[in-house]
């Protein structure tokens, strides 16, 4: 089906895109964006924590390190607070020297004696110091005189492990946030390439979807899906769509009936819903051809398979069933046709002995010749109905003997023949004695001798049919292929298929429990054997059940 143009998806809406190329590239970059700007926010927050944390701790450090310095409790104890003291100079060196922006030295008073800005030496620091006086450090973020700052504040012991003031230490908070603003354009960066990376896989990618849906809109597959639905359940042709694992996909409502399966079929592997036989090996594509046979159920189906880029296939199946009906009946018509011509032809002749003998007046030849020829007819009639007692099949043989006479061919009974009115399935034998005696009647046609030997055996419940010919003969290699749908010798009839009969007769025979073989003749000819278990009633039954079957009769070898 072509994928709808542009001009048939009515008039162009502006805003969300209908096309799935460029629905899924939006909804793909949104998605990179978004996870891109999320990453990058959860990494920022915990990064402006450390930093502060490190900040802290190093104020923290150095703090630790003046207040273990030999000499500034010593010098608290025993000095005045001023800008020229040796606890003045002492901060301001450790101050230079590790980049703080203070450090302040105080009594337990809280009173400065060091500090950057050194007017403010003397006077009482501007946060509370009570914890590290009390002997804890101390690590915060606070805002002083200085402005807001890291700090790290430690008790200042003297002798004897006593706490004789305290040193705090601050790092401007303006430098750690700088540290942070310049970590922002590297991490930025790195954002960014990823961003631009997953942008460019976004596109490839629906790019490609965009290949494998035609460019299609969201609208159109749903439309699309739609309809195929609609249409692969109303056809009456069947369609069965496999993957490249032999899985079957899809499996419409005349398919299912067809085939003799169920909806729950789909999903599964095809030899775990069909037995091994040529309907697999064609939906398989074991087989391959154009319009290939296959039977299945009794029905008689035409099979053509396609394969499909993904490694699948799709294969149609269509019902002939009917059709190869109508065209065996054409055959037997035909050959009816030929029969009765020919028979015509002898009628004729048989007239003008018997007017010839009239006329001249030689009326007891002429009686004994009318009583010869009717009864040739009616002893054959006898004999048959007098060893097969089902009428269906003492018809068939009556009337194939009457068409096998008129080709040359002589059809006769086997000794010790005997089947009696106890048939099941009298239509299904119909069948699979008049594939076999038309098969037969082909093959004899012509040769010298022509004769076919047809013998019914009850054992039981069982029935056992042999058919022999004096034909040419089947090779052995051939045994097996014979029964196979589509295998034939013969020309194209009208109907144009040929190499259904021999494989009916093997399904029916399958169908009761049986089986078909097939061997060569003592003479040459070929002999078809076969077993039908349970084919006859009891005896104590009196009308056998004939349930319907295709009275299908034809040629297959």
């Amino acid at each position: 089906m072509n994928a709808p143009s542009i001009s048939d998806r009515g008039p162009r809406r502006f805003g969300w895109p209908q096309r799935v190329f460029s629905q899924v590239l939006l909804m793909q970059l949104a998605i990179i964006t978004g996870v891109t700007v999320l990453v990058t926010g959860l990494f920022l927050a915990p990064l402006s924590a450390q930093l502060d944390d490190e900040a802290m701790r190093r104020a923290l450090a150095i703090a630790q390190s003046t207040a273990a310095r030999p000499g500034i409790a010593e010098d608290l104890r025993t000095t005045e607070a001023s800008a020229s003291g040796p606890v003045q100079s002492a901060a301001e060196r450790i101050r230079r020297a590790t980049g703080a922006e203070y450090v302040v030295v105080m009594d337990r008073r809280g009173v400065r004696w060091s500090h950057p800005e050194t007017d403010r030496i003397g006077e009482v620091v501007s946060t509370d110091p009570g914890d590290a006086l009390r002997g804890r450090e101390v690590m915060e973020i606070d805002s002083g005189t200085l402005g807001r700052s890291a700090r790290g504040k430690v008790p200042l012991r003297g002798p004897g492990d006593e706490v004789v003031g305290a040193v705090s230490v601050g790092i401007e908070y303006d430098s750690v946030r700088a540290r942070l603003l310049g970590a922002i354009p590297g991490l930025l960066a790195y954002a960014g390439g990823a961003l631009a990376v997953g942008a460019l896989a976004a596109y490839l990618i629906s790019r490609r979807l965009q290949r494998q849906t035609h460019d299609l809109a969201f609208s159109d597959i749903s439309a699309l899906l739609t309809e195929r639905e609609a249409m692969l359940h109303s056809i009456r042709e069947g369609v069965v769509a496999l993957d490249g694992t032999g899985r079957i996909r899809l499996l419409n409502d005349e398919a299912q009936r067809l085939l003799g399966l169920g909806p729950e079929a789909a999903g599964r592997p095809l030899a775990e819903v069909l037995d091994g036989g040529r309907t697999a090996d064609v939906l398989a594509g074991r087989v391959v051809g154009d319009d290939l046979l296959a039977v299945q159920g009794g029905r008689v189906l035409l099979a053509n398979r396609m394969e499909t880029d993904d490694g699948g296939a799709v294969v149609t199946l269509r019902d002939r069933t009917e059709l190869e009906h109508l065209g065996r009946e054409l055959d037997s018509t035909t050959g009816l046709i030929d029969a009765l011509r020919a028979q015509d032809h002898e009628h004729a002749n048989r007239l003008h002995t018997l007017l010839g003998l009239l006329e001249l007046e030689m009326h007891e030849d002429a009686m004994e010749f009318v009583t010869e020829v009717v009864g040739v007819h009616r002893a054959t009639a006898e004999q048959v109905t007098e060893k097969v007692q089902d009428p269906l099949l003492a018809a068939l043989l009556v009337g194939k003997a009457t068409v096998a006479a008129e080709r040359g061919v002589s059809l006769r009974l086997a000794p010790g023949t005997l089947l009696p009115d106890r048939v099941v399935d009298p239509r299904g034998l119909v069948t699979v004695v008049g594939n076999l005696v038309d098969n037969a009647t082909d093959a004899a046609a012509g040769s010298g001798d022509a004769r076919i030997e047809v013998g019914l055996l009850a054992e039981g419940r069982t029935v056992v049919l042999r058919v022999r010919d004096s034909g040419p003969g089947i090779a052995p290699e051939q045994y097996a292929s014979i029964f196979t749908e589509g295998w034939s010798t013969k020309d194209l009839p009208a109907h144009g298929k040929r190499g259904l009969g021999l494989a009916l007769v093997r399904r029916l025979a399958e169908r009761q429990g049986g089986s078909v073989t097939v061997a060569g003749a003592d003479g040459g000819g070929a002999v078809f054997t076969v077993v039908l278990p349970e084919a006859l009633a009891g005896p104590e039954t009196a009308d056998p059940a004939t349930a319907p079957h295709p009275a299908t009769t034809g040629d297959s070898r």
